[in-house]
């Protein structure tokens, strides 16, 4: 029963995210967050398959290398984002201006 009860509830976790995801368009931050709780529940799942494979675990490490490279890539965003704009509404931000 506990071996059925991970994967689904990992499954439930990548919804919610993705939910989250496609609910949250105004601000960046909660974007970002969303696609970090998506990343982490991306993480479990493949965790629970390669362990269950008897698998070794070095994709993880170069998983979670990629995970944080794209956090780190998404806070400059934002951080970029709120010095030149003063806020993060995606409605303020206007592609064509420079």
């Amino acid at each position: 029963m506990l071996k059925l009860l991970w994967p689904v509830s990992l499954g439930v976790l990548l919804f919610i995210g993705v939910c989250g995801f496609v609910s949250n368009r105004k601000h960046l931050l909660a974007t970002l967050l969303s696609l970090e709780f998506i990343v982490l529940s991306l993480y479990g799942v493949l965790f629970l398959s390669l362990t269950s494979l008897g698998c070794e675990l070095y994709f993880v490490v170069v998983f979670l290398t990629f995970a944080v490279c794209e956090g780190a890539l998404g806070l400059s965003i934002l951080v970029s984002m709120i010095r030149t704009h003063g806020n993060d509404y995606f409605q303020s931000f206007n592609i064509l201006q420079c």
